[in-house]
C-alpha cells in the first residue's frame, strides 16, 4: 500500500511539476524591447504593408507595447500597431493607413532579431474571439480600451513625419 501511495504521489507531483512549467511569463510594458527590436518590429509592418494601400512616398509604423513573453528563445510582443502613409505635398496629412492590435515573434539570432509571425485579429464577428486567442486575459483590456484611441500613437507618428518633411 506505501508503495503504491509514494507511486501516485510521485506521479502527481510530477504533474503539477509540468504544469507550472508551461506557464508564459509576462513581463509588462516596454522596457523589455530594445532600440534594435523596436525597429525591426516597424520596419518589418512597414515592409509588409507599404504595397498595400495607395500609393505614399514614405510609410511609418509606431506602436504601444502592453508587454512581453518569452519561450524556447522566441519573444512574443503584445501591442497596438498604428501604420500610416504619406506624401511630402500633403505633409502630416495621412493618407492611407491602419489602427490595431497585433502579436509579433522575434527570434534572437546572435544578436540579429528576425520576425518569425506576427498576428492581427481577424475582422467582423470573429474579431472578439481572435482577440482572445492572440492576446493573454492580462493585456486584452488594455487592448479593448485603446480600440480607437491612439492619441500617443498619433504624436508619435506626428514628430516621425516632421522629422521627415524637414529632411
Amino acid at each position: 500500500m506505501i508503495n503504491k501511495l509514494n507511486i501516485i504521489l510521485l506521479f502527481v507531483a510530477a504533474l503539477l511539476t509540468g504544469c507550472i512549467g508551461n506557464e508564459i511569463e509576462l513581463k509588462d510594458g516596454d522596457k523589455h524591447i530594445t532600440k534594435t527590436m523596436d525597429r525591426v518590429i516597424s520596419d518589418y509592418i512597414v515592409q509588409k504593408y507599404s504595397s498595400a494601400y495607395y500609393h505614399t512616398e514614405k510609410q511609418f509604423e509606431v506602436h504601444k507595447v502592453y508587454g512581453t513573453s518569452e519561450s524556447n528563445g522566441v519573444i512574443s510582443v503584445y501591442m497596438w500597431s498604428f501604420f500610416c502613409g504619406f506624401n511630402k505635398s500633403t505633409g502630416t496629412q495621412e493618407q492611407a493607413g491602419h489602427s490595431l492590435p497585433a502579436v509579433i515573434r522575434l527570434k534572437n539570432d546572435a544578436g540579429n532579431y528576425m520576425v518569425i509571425k506576427y498576428s492581427e485579429p481577424e475582422d467582423g464577428s470573429l474579431y472578439q474571439s481572435s482577440l482572445k486567442k492572440m492576446f493573454p486575459k492580462k493585456y486584452l483590456k488594455l487592448v479593448q480600451q485603446d480600440a480607437g484611441n491612439v492619441k500617443d500613437l498619433q504624436k508619435e507618428m506626428d514628430k516621425a513625419v516632421e522629422q521627415w518633411l524637414e529632411e
